[in-house]
């Protein structure tokens, strides 16, 4: 299913983008050496239900998972870039941490990522690494212009990240949003321009840059969810969820 959103629609996306970017920048806010991934989890249900929001991932029960997942936010930690599912873990110095977070508020959802380092650590392949997915996800909000396609936003995603010298996987990439978290369409992080889907004013797209350092295949953790990198690399992902409007993309999650 494809939605495009009303007018109506429109400015409740709005309400949600701007609560998903605000509890984002306040968890990033309160990452520090010594946080517990848990701590962050409780955290985060604190601010959605104070909001009167809810969440989109306490119940999400895909077929690639194993059963609900049963947290407010996605912790991935280092070599984990997808799905991290939050555990007893406290954060060290060095660590590479992605938030990703959606939230489902007065009937629509919104969904952003971020990746960071813990401490005091300055890695400068972490921060390139990091900084890659950030420009390749600018250039997607660039090319998500009404009447462009699908394929336009892959190419350009898959530009950026390849250029830096990135593997890319297709498995796992941006996609439709509006009711519900996950639609169609998919937006894969490579592809060929002027293919895929006309972009029309009102659709949703949740873009998500993601890699890995030296690898594109992926394993699932023990715990079911957690998707890491088959090396052992760590990883990055970078997501906004945008807004095709008559006068180009509006980023909601800033």
């Amino acid at each position: 299913m494809i939605e495009i959103l009303n007018d109506r629609e429109i400015e409740r996306a709005r309400v949600s983008g701007r609560l998903v970017g605000g509890i984002l920048e306040a968890l990033r806010r309160r990452c520090r050496v010594g946080t517990n991934l848990l701590d962050i989890d409780r955290w985060a249900q604190q601010m959605i239900l104070d909001a009167g929001a809810q969440s989109c991932y306490v119940d999400y029960a895909p077929s690639f998972g194993r059963g609900p997942f049963g947290h407010y936010i996605c912790t991935a930690v280092n070599d984990a870039v997808l799905h991290g599912r939050p555990r007893d873990y406290r954060l060290a110095d060095g660590d590479l941490l992605t938030l990703d977070l959606a939230v489902l508020q007065d009937g629509i959802a919104a969904d952003a990522a971020v990746s960071f380092l813990i401490g005091t650590a300055t890695d400068p392949e972490d921060l390139r690494m990091i900084a890659t997915t950030e420009e390749a996800l600018a250039a997607a909000v660039a090319a998500a212009q009404p009447g462009a396609r699908i394929g336009d936003i892959s190419h350009a995603i898959g530009t950026v990240l390849s250029g830096a010298g990135y593997p890319i996987n297709l498995e796992f990439g941006g996609h439709g949003i509006g009711t519900t978290m996950h639609q169609a369409p998919h937006v894969a992080n490579s592809g060929r321009p002027g293919r895929g889907y006309r972009l029309r004013p009102g659709l949703m797209l949740a873009l998500e840059p993601w890699v890995m350092a030296d690898t594109d295949q992926l394993v699932t953790d023990t715990d079911g969810w957690t998707l890491r990198s088959a090396t052992g690399a760590r990883a990055a992902h970078s997501e906004h969820t945008v807004l095709i409007t008559e006068h180009g993309p509006e980023i909601l999650t800033h």
